[in-house]
């Protein structure tokens, strides 16, 4: 009896071993699925101020190259319709590897036909742009990532995210590599407010059910044959 109580407890430490290892095996299995996963972005802000109000919840959106947010207006409720929905996903970018801190991160720019470009940051001009390698490679990569609870959108390790408003219902996405506002970035006349990018999955759309095989027609086309 000693014996088995002796063995019991001696057995303890590598059972919470193997259970911890699966455990940590299932967390990073889940957390590859969610960074595989084809998601919208909406931008979040506080609603403290009339801006704030005007982009909060507001969809991303890519046009002519750059990334906005898709604010309603009389004329479209909707946003523009000749915008795209940002819908990506993270993929490690050519000969590039942060580890742990994150990966590239892509969108589709068309649906038909289907094709990705690559999302950065432009080194000069801090706005949130997207397209193909040889455009991208110069500017601010990744590594992209998100925070461990909420999983909002990181960069470079950290949220920096700004809309920037160029006219009435037309805000850009930017990125305050400097933190400092984008003091001397955009004009200092122009409306800024600080946004957390959230991932949010898309809606699922119901697919075509499979057409049902007929047996009896079947049975009468082979009747037919003979």
């Amino acid at each position: 009896m000693v014996l088995g109580i002796l063995t019991a407890i001696a057995a303890c430490p590598a059972i919470i071993g193997t259970t911890e290892a699966v455990r940590q095996g299932q967390r990073q299995n889940a957390r590859e699925k969610h960074r595989g996963l084809k998601t919208n972005l909406i931008a979040n802000c506080s609603t403290i101020s009339r801006a704030g109000r005007e982009i909060n919840g507001c969809q991303i959106v890519l046009s002519d190259g750059k990334l906005y947010l898709a604010v309603p207006s009389d004329e479209f409720p909707d946003g523009c319709p000749d915008d795209h929905p940002f819908a990506g996903y993270f993929l490690p970018y050519p000969d590039q590897n942060w580890g742990r801190r994150g990966e590239g991160m892509v969108s589709t720019i068309s649906d038909d036909p289907p094709q990705l470009n690559w999302i950065y940051v432009d080194r000069d001009t801090c706005e949130v742009k997207y397209g193909d390698r040889v455009t991208s490679e110069p500017h601010i990569i990744g590594p992209w990532s998100v925070t461990p609870m909420d999983r909002r959108v990181t960069l470079e390790d950290w949220e920096g995210f700004m809309a920037v408003k160029y006219g009435p219902g037309e805000w850009a996405l930017y990125f305050d590599l400097d933190d400092n506002g984008l003091r001397g970035v955009v004009d200092d006349q122009m409306m800024r407010v600080e946004v957390e990018l959230v991932r949010k999955e898309r809606k699922v759309e119901r697919t075509a059910p499979e057409p049902k095989a007929d047996p009896e027609g079947e049975a009468e086309k082979h009747d037919d044959d003979e």
